[in-house]
């Protein structure tokens, strides 16, 4: 179980994208969750990761100026991911 930062809600990792910072301050989606550097959490939803980019969530956690292109990919890797889980999750029904 991980914490969700924009939400504050506990969640299994598989529901979750990790998000890293690494030395050179730069911010990216970590699919594998095995980069280095500081990790945060996010659900996968596209309304919570428009949330993250409304609040520049990831600017306040990671101590950081993130680029608007980051929220925008950030936003796009959700979808991406949500429209496939619904895809297959309903499959195996």
């Amino acid at each position: 179980m991980r914490k969700d930062i924009v939400t504050g809600e506990m969640a299994p990792k598989k529901e979750l994208v990790r998000i890293v910072r690494d030395k050179e301050n730069n911010v990216a989606v970590d699919p594998t969750g095995k980069m280095s550097g500081r990790g945060a959490y996010i659900t996968l939803d596209v309304d919570v990761a428009k949330k993250a980019k409304k609040d520049r969530t990831f600017d306040k956690v990671f101590e950081t100026k993130v680029d608007d292109t980051f929220y925008d990919d950030l936003i796009s890797y959700v979808d991406h991911q949500q429209a496939r889980r619904e895809l297959f999750d309903n499959g195996k029904a």
